[in-house]
C-alpha cells in the first residue's frame, strides 16, 4: 500500500475535478472570520513538476491541466497562480499547497502522509508554512487527533485504493469519524473503473447527509479510469455551487455523468 507515487498522475482529468471543488469548499468556508481546520488523511507531497520523467511517463496531465483554460478570478487559478510565482510554469500543486494559498493565520493545516518519501518531500515542499505534518497513517492519526481545535473544518480523504479492501476501510471510517468529530465536513474522492467497486462504499453512506458528484473524462484512450467521483458529507450551506464550478471552469474535459 506504500507503492502508489502521485507525481505519475498529477494534473489529470481527475485531479480537476477534486481540486476545483476543494478551492471553491475552502473559499466558501473561510468566508467568515472564525478559523477552521484542514486536515488531508493521504497529502502525497504537495507539489509535482509536468516536466519530470513520471509525469512525461503518463502524459495524463496533457489530458487535464494542460487543457484548461484558467479563469483567473477563481479560487483554483488565484492559488495555482501564486504556486507557480513561486515554483515556476511547469509546477503542479498538490491539494496542500493549494490548500495553504486560501487558508489564513486563524485556520489549522494537518497533513498525514506515511509514505516515506513522500512524506520527506512534503515536508520540503511545505517548509516556511505553518501545516503540522505527521508520517503516519492517515485514519488513525485524523481520528487521534478529532475533533480538532478550531471544530468546524474540511477533511480530504484522497486515497490511492490500490487495494479492493480500501473503499470498505473507508466505508466503515467516515460513520465513526463523524460521530466523534460532528461538525466536519468530509470531501472524499474515488476514481470510476470497470469494476465500480465504488457503488457499494457511496451505498454504505447514503445514509449521511451528503453530496455526490460523478464526472467522466477520457485519459488513456479509456483503458483505466474512466471518470471522478467525490462525495461530500455534511455539506456546508450552499456547497453545491462548489460541485457546478467544477463543469464550469473545466469544460471539453470533464462531464457530468
Amino acid at each position: 500500500m506504500l507503492s502508489y507515487q502521485h507525481a505519475y498522475h498529477a494534473g489529470n482529468p481527475a485531479d480537476l475535478h477534486k481540486h476545483i471543488v476543494l478551492c471553491e469548499l475552502l473559499r466558501l468556508l473561510t468566508e467568515k472570520d472564525r478559523g477552521i481546520s484542514y486536515i488531508e488523511t493521504h497529502a502525497g507531497r504537495a507539489l509535482y513538476d509536468l516536466t519530470s520523467a513520471e509525469a512525461q511517463k503518463t502524459g495524463e496531465a496533457t489530458e487535464g491541466i494542460r487543457r484548461l483554460t484558467m479563469k483567473p478570478d477563481t479560487p483554483y487559478a488565484r492559488a495555482l497562480a501564486e504556486v507557480r510565482a513561486m515554483h515556476g510554469d511547469s509546477a503542479y500543486a498538490g491539494s496542500p499547497l493549494l490548500a495553504s494559498q486560501l487558508l489564513r493565520s486563524q485556520d489549522r493545516i494537518v497533513l498525514m502522509e506515511l509514505h516515506p518519501a513522500e512524506n520527506a518531500a512534503l515536508k520540503e515542499n511545505m517548509r516556511g508554512g505553518w501545516a503540522e505534518i505527521h508520517k503516519r497513517d492517515g485514519y488513525e492519526g485524523l481520528m487521534a487527533i478529532a475533533p480538532p481545535s478550531p471544530r468546524k473544518g474540511l477533511v480530504l480523504i484522497d486515497p490511492a485504493y490500490e487495494v479492493k479492501t480500501e473503499y470498505d476501510e473507508v466505508a466503515n471510517f467516515i460513520p465513526k469519524l463523524m460521530k466523534k468529530w460532528p461538525e466536519a465536513s468530509i470531501l472524499l474522492w474515488y476514481p470510476i473503473l470497470a469494476a465500480r467497486r465504488h457503488d457499494a462504499m457511496a451505498d454504505a453512506l447514503s445514509s449521511l447527509p451528503h453530496i455526490r458528484h460523478e464526472v467522466s473524462f477520457t485519459l488513456k484512450g479509456g483503458k483505466g479510469m474512466t471518470g471522478s467521483g467525490l462525495i461530500l458529507i455534511n455539506p456546508p450551506w450552499q456547497s453545491e455551487a462548489a460541485f457546478d464550478a467544477s463543469l464550469a471552469q473545466s469544460e471539453h474535459i470533464l462531464e457530468k455523468c
